[in-house]
């Protein structure tokens, strides 16, 4: 409670002192928009329902895409963790894919599946699933040896050693590469909307882009606005809660 309202304070002043420099006219209104100017722009979208439908559709597209790289990427990891031959190749060309920028993968979906929901989501998958293959990977490798020695003479054998030793004890670094892939994901989604436009579904992305189109900076703040309050709920309702119960797992939640 204490830290909410200290977030909420921080976040007040900084409104009243974006009001104050606009009520001064530090910058032309054109270039920084009024508080005042972006709220009615929320409310009055919210209001026709298309930032409300917009929201839905960008976030369709997230999950979905979301769901099917941690799908790929976590047997993946495990695979390259296992293998060395596999860490040599594959592990070699996610740590090089994981660092490329993820508007570059918009020319290539836009060859391979034109302007289709198919290019939306492979833009996110390739946005996401290099992050989990190499958090995986590393998750596995920094297992302490001990924990499954010690399995392997109680007698623990392969796929049991797997399940109830090895993966927890790199739960950590999997939820940690997970929250980077969505964060990633995020990333790779609104530079596929902002440049790929679709029939079957206007995303936040395309309202983005469109407010630039108009010098409508009211809309364009505003909509980043939307992105970083749902980027704030995505990890208080997703991640928070696995990483307050992995360190009261492992004991570590004073220390955190």
């Amino acid at each position: 409670m204490k830290r909410l309202l200290t977030a909420s304070l921080f976040f007040a002043g900084l409104v009243a002192l974006w009001h104050w420099a606009c009520a001064q006219e530090f910058w032309s209104p054109v270039l920084v928009p009024s508080p005042a100017s972006v709220g009615r722009y929320l409310w009055e979208a919210a209001l026709d329902g298309s930032l409300v439908e917009a929201t839905a559709v960008t976030m369709k597209r997230l999950v979905a895409g979301y769901c099917i790289g941690i799908a790929v990427g976590l047997p993946t990891g495990l695979l390259i963790a296992r293998f060395r031959f596999l860490r040599d190749t594959l592990g070699l060309l996610a740590l090089g894919l994981q660092g490329m920028p993820s508007v570059c993968w918009v020319p290539l979906a836009l060859l391979w599946f034109g302007q289709t929901e198919a290019a939306m989501l492979f833009v996110v998958v390739m946005g996401t699933v290099w992050s989990v293959v190499l958090a995986t990977e590393n998750g596995v490798r920094n297992v302490n040896p001990i924990y499954v020695r010690a399995a392997r003479t109680m007698g623990s054998r392969w796929l049991h050693v797997w399940v109830h030793v090895i993966l927890p004890a790199s739960l950590p670094f999997i939820v940690s590469g997970m929250k980077q892939g969505w964060a990633f994901a995020w990333r790779s989604l609104m530079a596929a909307e902002i440049f790929v436009t679709i029939l079957t579904g206007f995303g936040l992305g395309h309202i983005l882009h469109y407010g630039r189109e108009l010098h409508a900076m009211e809309q364009v703040i505003g909509i980043m606005f939307v992105l970083v309050l749902l980027g704030l709920l995505a990890d208080k309702l997703l991640f928070s809660p696995w990483e307050k119960w992995m360190h009261r797992r492992w004991g570590t939640d004073r220390a955190a």
